[in-house]
């Protein structure tokens, strides 16, 4: 869900617009978004919406409008957001992320850009701001003074950042794009003094010192007619500037930058292409390639000449061991050079980042998953950087076949692959969005002191030094769809494949991301799994046992790998041998243990993350005589009351703890259930230690 106040008042969730109503209810919406996360008094509210004396019924007016208001924000799935509009005593409260509103993210993007300082990296961030505007500011809201005065103060951020778009063109030496963006708005703004000095500097540069002094002679008249002033310090600054250049003989200079002025911070000099235009809420322009440095800044071994990452993130789970141009915002075109990469200014060369995990050992099948995303994530027509979550059960290899297809297709992505472990499902605390990108932007080569540290600063920063690149992103083991969303790239050729115990539904509603859900392995398949880890002579002779080991394990891919893994130690045992000893349910999650590998391990990271009641909940289901049953049964084996039952079961759904089979009918796997029986979550397995092992 997204808010636009940086044009007309609107509210989009994915590719739909909510519909707000009169002027009125869209006011009130604005003014709750220009004071996010602050309660704004009633009384605000009536004083902005109405320029003469307000109606009698004024505060019931304000109270019907914030009514629907909520609920149209519920009717598009608020509360999935983070989002909530409360009622304080007599005052209200829109409590939201704020970077889900443009404004937030346009002051966050203008702040980091540096126009002097590193202007490479500014173009781009400035251009990914200005692009957030669609037109006048608060369009659609009522006519009084202090709407007027939040939209004028909107438009003076604007301009401001226009004119340091300029700066940063000029400091690069890129002085026909610097003109070309402060035309149009010295057009619109005649008295606005910095943006005609900074137009008279660019034009100068160019050779076309006539058009230059014209400009400031005009703006002169103008300040003297309409406003009886004499020109500023500014605008006479540049005058003088361009006459003392005049008399010294400098003409045109826009084929060569200023010294020092075109490298950024880190002392690199950036590509000509740096000023790739054209910009995009979703992202800005490109960066540099990374410098091959892994995400925690270490060097990378040089491997056949070429820099790599070491791996990072998390060992192989379920026991595996863009040169386009672009509009710029003065509406021509601007491509980045061959061999360039538009706008990173992080001056610093090096091979692209390879941050994926080696690929799973003997992987199998899996054929219908990686076809569906390969269509998914390698669809150019949308114009949109594609999406895909792999869900699925702990230990169902989610993390295994989204890494298989991402070294597939590692060479649709010559960018770059990152991979991040979110610890979604691990012991410790999940990973924070901050701690991610900083580590993406390392590697993608900024440099240390220039990581920003608030998660929505260097979110901006990796949109943007991603906005043009082919890049892929595996995102692995999240929780839910807010931990992702910062660390989503926004460019058309990037690609994100997120794997999670959960459906992350929030993600399937705002970024239209394409569900792969991943089941258990049927007999064929699991035998080949064994096969392939045991050899296929072992497995051929006692195919039944082998059957019967892959209804053991639940076709789960984790356990049948722990179940070989019991088989290679003891190379004498048949399989009809660990069969038996696995039909003992005391001892089934012990066995499928391997070290810091286990099924057993890999539920608890699971339960750990359920409610009190949703634990209690999952604990009941277990006492099931089969493992099937419906909402009835589970709320009578739980003692809890129908809705809340209800609740309960699409929660643990969600989650892969339960399947629902068909309405009303849900199942509970063999091993799922031996794991809630033990209260303690030990279920015999007191030696498989810390790691779950799973794909998560």
């Amino acid at each position: 869900m997204e808010f636009s106040l940086l044009g007309p008042i609107a509210v989009t969730t994915g590719s739909a617009e909510l519909s707000l109503g009169p002027a009125k209810r869209r006011s009130v919406l604005a003014l709750l978004l220009l004071q996010p996360n602050t309660t704004v008094p009633l009384e605000q509210l009536i004083d902005s919406l109405w320029e003469e004396e307000p109606p009698e019924h004024a505060r019931t007016v304000v109270q019907g409008h914030v009514s629907r208001l909520r609920a149209t924000l519920a009717e598009g799935g608020a509360e999935a957001y983070g989002i909530e509009l409360a009622t304080h005593g007599s005052a209200y409260l829109l409590r939201l992320p704020e970077e889900l509103i443009d404004a937030h993210r346009f002051g966050e993007l203008v702040a980091l850009a540096r126009p002097e300082a590193a202007p490479a990296d500014a173009v781009p961030l400035l251009r990914e701001a200005l692009g957030l505007w669609r037109g006048p500011a608060l369009t659609g809201t009522v006519t009084s003074p202090p709407f007027a005065a939040a939209a004028h103060a909107l438009e003076e951020r604007r301009l401001t950042a226009v004119e340091a778009l300029g700066r940063a063109h000029g400091t690069l030496g890129e002085h026909e794009q610097a003109a070309a963006i402060l035309y149009s708005a010295a057009v619109n703004h005649p008295l606005r003094e910095g943006l005609i000095a900074g137009l008279m500097r660019a034009l100068f540069h160019t050779g076309r010192q006539s058009d230059a002094l014209e400009w400031f002679h005009r703006t002169r008249r103008l300040l003297n007619e309409e406003l009886g002033v004499d020109p500023g310090e500014r605008l006479r600054g540049a005058y003088e500037e361009i006459l003392r250049a005049e008399a010294a003989g400098g003409g045109r200079t826009g084929a060569a930058r200023p010294a020092g002025g075109a490298r950024g911070a880190s002392g690199g000099t950036p590509s000509s292409g740096t000023s790739s235009g054209g910009t995009s809420s979703g992202g800005g322009r490109s960066g540099a390639s990374g410098d091959g440095r892994s995400a925690t800044g270490s060097e990378a071994r040089p491997v056949d000449g070429t820099a790599r990452a070491p791996v990072q993130g998390s060992a192989d789970r379920d026991g595996a061991s863009g040169d386009a141009s672009a509009p710029g915002t003065d509406g021509t075109r601007q491509g980045t050079p061959a061999g360039g990469r538009g706008g990173s200014g992080s001056g610093r060369a090096g091979a692209p980042p390879r941050l994926l995990p080696r690929p799973p050992a003997r992987f199998l099948g899996r054929e219908d998953q990686l076809a569906t995303l390969t269509t998914v994530l390698t669809d150019g027509t949308t114009g949109e950087s594609p999406l895909a979550v792999v869900a699925g059960p702990a230990g169902v290899g989610k993390t295994a076949c989204a890494v298989q297809w991402a070294h597939l297709y590692a060479g649709s992505f010559p960018d770059g692959q990152l991979f991040a472990d979110l610890r979604g499902f691990g012991e410790g605390d999940e990973a924070p969005p901050a701690e991610i990108l900083g580590d993406f932007l390392l590697a993608l080569g900024t440099p240390p002191e220039r990581v920003p540290s608030s998660a929505q600063a260097a979110s901006a920063l990796f949109r943007s030094l991603v906005a043009e690149r082919r890049l892929l992103v595996v995102l692995d083991n999240a929780r839910s769809s807010a931990q992702v969303r910062p660390l989503l790239p926004g460019g058309p050729h990037c690609a994100t494949v997120v794997t999670s115990r959960s459906r992350l539904d929030g993600l399937v509603a705002t970024d239209w991301a394409r569900p792969v859900g991943l089941q258990t392995l049927g007999h064929e398949e699991g035998a080949a799994l064994l096969g392939a880890m045991l050899g296929p002579d072992r497995v051929a002779e006692d195919p039944a046992a082998a059957r019967e080991l892959v209804d053991l394990c639940d076709g789960l891919p984790l356990a049948l790998r722990a179940a070989a893994a019991q088989l290679t130690a003891r190379p004498r045992w048949r399989l009809a041998r660990l069969a038996a000893a696995l039909r003992d349910e005391r001892r089934r999650l012990a066995l499928l243990s391997a070290e810091d590998t286990g099924i057993a391990a890999a539920l608890r990271m699971s339960v750990a993350r359920l409610s009190a009641d949703d634990a209690r909940l999952l604990s009941a289901l277990a006492t099931s005589a089969d493992g099937h049953l419906n909402a009835s049964l589970a709320a009578a084996l739980a003692g809890y009351d129908p809705e809340r039952t209800q609740d309960g079961l699409d929660r643990l759904t969600e989650m892969h703890l339960v399947d629902e089979e068909a309405t009303d009918v849900y199942t509970i796997s063999t091993l799922t259930q031996l794991f809630a029986r033990d209260e303690r979550g030990e279920g015999g397995e007191s030696d498989t230690g810390g790691r779950t092992g799973d794909e998560s």
